[in-house]
């Protein structure tokens, strides 16, 4: 905001009339020899003490250092200054000229927030749910539950009310995680404030979400001189994240004209930038983009060649893949001399200039063989598909269950976990995982010297099949080593993986383990269980007995931190329902209908439980 002072002439401040004549005398009418006086510029305002003791002495005594207007008198003038410092001081800017005035913020012709999820995003911004300590009390968690309030309200559609933008902006600044969602429901007007507040440049630059192309930036025409201009100049004269951001955008869209506008930069790029658009292209990876990876092989910068290897990988039908699959197969194979089928492994005994092009490392990390560095690459890399036939027709869970000589089943494992994690295989990633009720599976999450990661081969499962996974490996083997795999299931939990975590939570209640040593997994359930279940859980928010040995105090801890489940549950489920559209019909502008406010502290359970009556005794919360 700019403020602008009276139009007074530097003379009149600079020269105050003695308090004999306490109001100037009248300037001469111009006349045709007489020139008009000079326009009014801005000056330098009053000192704010100088205007309080002429109003404590009174005008009459102490002439004010304010200009005084034709036909005003100096008390007038007095409170007149004195507002416009007022103004000036609780805007906190200094006086100086007026600019011009910003262009007009764009239309958002998304639909309105109803009333009452419109309130309920003011309470979640204004961040009320902290509790001070270590102890959180049975109050839901405000902060937690608004990357889940803005992705509901993304899902409708909805627009940021224009009051809320500030606040919103802020909080995506503060949290990263917020940006891409947060800068989804501000829109268009989000954009036109960063322009004006640099705290806000964030949203400028695109960073936490790919930014979106707009009608004059299509992606038609994007190789070479016939590219809009619009997205030729963000491409050229863009920041670096808001290049990243505009590929992003365009390879999604049309995957063959983001591919061609870098290829027009390309050779000029840092090093570290051909890194960051390299890994752009992983959206819409195909074989159309193979010629160009192959030619990144080549590049000066190790790291862009090892990315361009990693992204021709995931293309089975790739040359890469081949020369990689021809590799893998002559050091791993079936092994013709034992009595009983199993794997013989004979890992390189060098890493020639083909398979360092190729993205092989030469020099291994710390404490890793060189062989076994190098086979691992080679076997992460090769088809999972050319197994098949290097092994009798054999499929992935018969592969994967042969034995492997000499000690080299951890190193053939591993890779062939990354490999099905790089080439989305469910067939492989089925395989590896195993049995999660198997007794020696809770071994297989990381034996020892392994690095192979079960968390990410579950991602590669259906989120159905994924969450009986895990629900499954709970029940077998306890929480302590599933919170990483409950972090990649699926929002909201499904049954049976929800009742399997209250489940386990109960139970380690019961033997009077340490509550806070569940605090994460307690957390991730408040987040992620069904709302729906709320009711169902309405009996463990009970004081229960301590067992005999347990933390002292324990029982009112879990007392607290159930009750706190079951107040989350049943605030997501009325935000779910506050965000709802109203009827057709039945819309309206005040706090009826959908409009109806629910203080979070008063409010009544939404949520119909969907699996029967309210549990009297711990049992499976699934039907």
């Amino acid at each position: 905001m700019t403020t602008t002072t009276s139009p007074t002439s530097p003379a009149s401040l600079a020269s105050p009339t003695s308090p004999a004549s306490p109001t100037p005398a009248p300037a001469p009418a111009p006349t045709s020899a007489t020139p008009p006086p000079p326009a009014p510029t801005p000056t330098a305002p009053a000192p704010w003490a100088d205007l309080v003791s002429a109003a404590l002495l009174g005008t009459e005594r102490r002439t004010p250092p304010v200009a005084v207007r034709s036909g005003q008198g100096a008390a007038a003038a007095l409170l007149d200054a004195a507002a416009v410092s007022t103004v000036r001081r609780r805007a906190a800017l200094r006086p100086a000229p007026a600019g011009e005035r910003p262009a007009p913020a764009p239309a958002d012709p998304r639909p309105p927030l109803p009333p009452a999820a419109r309130r309920r995003l003011a309470l979640l911004l204004a961040d009320r749910g902290g509790s001070g300590g270590s102890r959180r009390g049975t109050a839901p968690d405000l902060t937690e539950l608004l990357p889940q309030w803005l992705a509901a309200a993304g899902e409708y559609g909805y627009r940021a009310p224009e009051a809320l933008l500030p606040a919103l902006l802020d909080a995506a600044r503060a949290r990263t995680d917020l940006r891409p969602a947060a800068l989804a429901l501000a829109g268009p007007r989000a954009l036109w404030l960063a322009g004006l507040n640099a705290e806000w440049k964030f949203a400028l630059r695109g960073i936490g979400g790919p930014a979106e192309l707009s009608g004059d930036d299509g992606p038609g025409g994007s190789d070479g001189p016939d590219a809009p201009d619009g997205v030729r100049r963000r491409w050229e004269e863009g920041l670096f994240a808001e290049r990243v951001a505009l590929l992003t955008a365009l390879r999604r869209q049309d995957p063959g004209a983001g591919l061609a506008l870098l290829s027009t930069t390309w050779p000029t790029e840092r090093a570290e930038d051909r890194l960051m658009f390299l890994d752009s292209l992983r959206d819409g990876l195909s074989t159309a983009d193979e010629p160009f990876l192959e030619q990144a092989l080549s590049d000066r910068s190790r790291n862009v060649r090892a990315t361009a290897a990693e992204l021709l990988s995931t293309l089975p039908g790739s040359a890469l893949a081949a020369r990689m699959a021809q590799r893998a197969h002559t050091c791993v194979g079936l092994d013709r001399t034992a009595g009983a089928p199993a794997i013989a492994v004979e890992a390189p005994h060098e890493c020639d200039a083909g398979m360092q092009r190729d993205g092989v490392a030469p020099k291994p990390p710390s404490g890793r063989g060189e062989r076994s560095w190098w086979l691992v690459q080679l076997v992460e890399a090769a088809p999972l598909g050319g197994w098949h036939a290097r092994f009798g027709g054999r499929d992935a869970a018969a592969i994967v269950a042969l034995p492997v000589g000499d000690d080299w089943r951890t190193e053939l494992h591993d890779a062939w976990c990354r490999a099905a994690v790089r080439q989305r295989n469910t067939d492989w990633a089925r395989a590896l995982l195993g049995a999660p009720g198997a007794p020696s599976q809770a071994a297989e999450v990381a034996p020892a010297g392994s690095s192979r990661d079960l968390t990410k081969l579950l991602t590669v499962l259906p989120d159905a099949e994924r969450a009986r996974w895990v629900a499954e490996f709970i029940a077998a083997h306890g929480l302590s080593e599933s919170f990483r795999m409950l972090g990649v299931c699926a929002v909201p939990w499904a049954e049976p993986l929800g009742g399997a975590v209250v489940d386990a939570l109960d139970i380690a209640r019961d033997a009077g383990s340490y509550p806070w040593s569940f605090s994460g997994v307690m957390g991730l359930a408040e987040r992620c269980l069904d709302p729906a279940a709320a009711d169902r859980l309405a009996m463990l928010t009970a004081v229960t007995d301590e067992p005999e040995g347990a933390s002292p105090g324990s029982g009112g801890y879990w007392s607290e931190a159930f009750q706190r489940l079951v107040g989350t549950l049943r605030l997501r489920a009325t935000m779910q329902a506050e965000l709802a559209p109203a009827p057709t019909g039945h819309e309206g502008t005040g706090d009826s209908g959908t409009g109806t406010d629910i203080d979070p502290d008063t409010r009544p359970s939404t949520a119909t439980p969907a699996h029967g009556p309210v549990r009297t005794t711990r049992q499976p919360l699934a039907p």
